[in-house]
């Protein structure tokens, strides 16, 4: 047998009063807010009525706390999985719009299609595709589970859905504890739904580029 569904859920607001870039830097944990969004992530899944047998985490902390209310709801011990780290970006641990106002960072921003700050966005769904493709074949049914970070999210989104990977940041549709789920029919993946079941209005989410 191999999975039934699989969920990417991104994790909740992270305390960063700073609203710093906080990519792969430690010690950026979930705010009380955030913790709320992702128990309403769990809670929204649960709702499903589905069974879920598999959880995987980002190894980055604020993805395995979002990922503390699965593995309560659903008696799993979350596997950590690099592959659905945040992408690198020279930005890291800057305040953006203060880092684009110095000409010196515009360099980085010469190669949008790649893009020329970090990761290239074909790396991104290739490890993001082939871990989803590994993990789906390797479970005995039911639904699986990867609380992940926007940018893989949105990347394995725009894969799937065959539309061109550049994009503006500004334009993600995967909020705080949103939950986008896909199904792998033959060898061709299909997202079947996406869900915002936390509230977010006021969070600090300062994005990515």
């Amino acid at each position: 047998m191999v999975a039934s569904r699989l969920h990417l859920v991104r994790h909740g607001e992270v305390h960063n009063p700073k609203r710093v870039l906080y990519g792969r830097l430690p010690d950026y944990q979930l705010s009380k807010a955030g913790r709320t969004m992702a128990q309403a992530a769990a809670d929204h899944v649960a709702g499903l009525g589905r069974e879920v047998t598999t959880l995987y985490a980002s190894p980055l902390e604020r993805a395995q706390e979002s990922a503390e209310p699965f593995a309560a709801r659903f008696d799993l011990v979350p596997e950590i999985d690099i592959r659905l780290i945040e992408p690198t970006n020279v930005f890291e641990g800057t305040q953006m719009k203060r880092s684009l106002m110095n000409p010196f960072n515009w360099w980085h921003l010469r190669q949008p299609s790649l893009p020329s700050w970090g990761e290239p966005y074909t790396s991104i769904a290739e490890r993001m595709l082939g871990l989803m493709a590994e993990a789906w074949r390797s479970v005995d049914g039911g639904d699986l589970v990867m609380v992940s970070h926007q940018a893989p999210i949105w990347i394995t989104h725009l894969r799937v859905a065959g539309l061109p990977l550049q994009h503006d940041p500004r334009t993600r549709r995967c909020a705080l504890s949103s939950v986008t789920s896909f199904e792998l029919v033959g060898d061709v993946w299909r997202e079947v739904a996406y869900a915002e079941p936390a509230a977010t209005g006021g969070a600090i989410d300062v994005g990515a580029v």
